[in-house]
């Protein structure tokens, strides 16, 4: 039932999905816009034992409920943690009423003919197992397009949706995410080849296979549209890519359909030393200016 219940929570799209996973490699950058200096902590261990802490003032907060919020996308050692003493998971739902996500990539390579394809995952199908297990919905994965290169496109889309199949194979729902970076300066052509080798692949799914996509805010408003009214599409979401929250919800505002999945700007202004007071307004007012803008299409 509540699988059901999740579904149709994310199909109707009213709010956006908070993108809480940065890994390993980004966890540093994370902490230290949240006033976290390296030196504050002196191992792994204990950088994320601080996002951890982090993640869990967040999703506590009072603004942070399936209201607005209506997914929620973790690393796997969230996943594998607890909030108050409930895993993760089970305390977005049942506490929060927030769908949970799954980043299941392992980070991309090197680059070649102008993208970075995801890196190889031998542990993909134990790591699905778990989620499963876990009570998760469905599970993110990235790549990266630095060129309007058709040949890296196609193959970013290939394996996005090759292993999205397997990851709908365990009844999860796979969230492709071929992100553009935001300052190429052919992003609007890059943009245009992805439409249409997403669109390919999208056409050739069984009825009963449904995906969600995460993509770059496009350069021309409603490119994505065909995408957003796909039969095999259940929800389109934009992530910030770098630009501030104020462009990114001016950009997301103008493309009907798309809701938001951003990361630094959902965090932007939070900080370590804030009071409870202060840390829940700001984050009270940033979820408000991200449903907006999810919303406004």
């Amino acid at each position: 039932m509540s699988k059901q219940k999740q579904t149709e929570q994310i199909r109707a799209a009213k709010g956006f999905i908070a993108a809480l996973d940065q890994s390993g490699g980004s966890t540093p950058k994370a902490l230290k816009l949240y006033g976290v200096e390296e030196d504050a902590y002196g191992s792994e261990a204990e950088m994320f034992d601080l996002i951890h802490e982090m993640r869990s003032r967040i999703i506590k907060s009072p603004a942070f409920t399936g209201e607005k919020i209506i997914g929620a996308i973790l690393f796997e050692m969230t996943m594998d943690r607890e909030i108050d003493g409930i895993p993760t998971a089970t305390y977005l739902w049942e506490e929060r009423g927030v769908v949970p996500f799954l980043k299941v990539d392992k980070g991309l390579a090197d680059d070649v003919d102008g993208v970075k394809l995801m890196k190889p995952m031998p542990d993909l199908d134990a790591l699905l197992e778990k989620a499963v297990a876990k009570g998760i919905f469905g599970t993110k994965m990235r790549s990266v397009i630095d060129a309007a290169s058709p040949s890296g496109i196609k193959a970013v889309v290939d394996q996005q949706f090759e292993i999205g199949k397997k990851i709908l194979s365990y009844g999860l729902t796979p969230i492709i995410e071929p992100e553009v970076t935001i300052s190429i300066a052919d992003k609007a052509e890059a943009e245009e080849i992805l439409l249409a080798e997403i669109k390919a692949h999208l056409d050739a799914l069984e009825p009963d296979q449904k995906v969600m996509l995460k993509l770059t805010l496009p350069e021309k408003a409603n490119l994505y549209k065909p995408l957003v009214d796909h039969p095999q599409v259940l929800c389109v979401v934009a992530l910030s890519g770098g630009y501030s929250r104020a462009e990114a919800n001016d950009r997301l505002s103008k493309n009907t359909g798309m809701i938001a999945s951003f990361s630094r700007a959902l965090t932007e202004g939070l900080s370590a030393q804030q009071s409870a007071t202060d840390f829940d307004g700001t984050l009270a007012g940033t979820v408000e200016a991200i449903f907006e803008a999810s919303v406004a299409g």
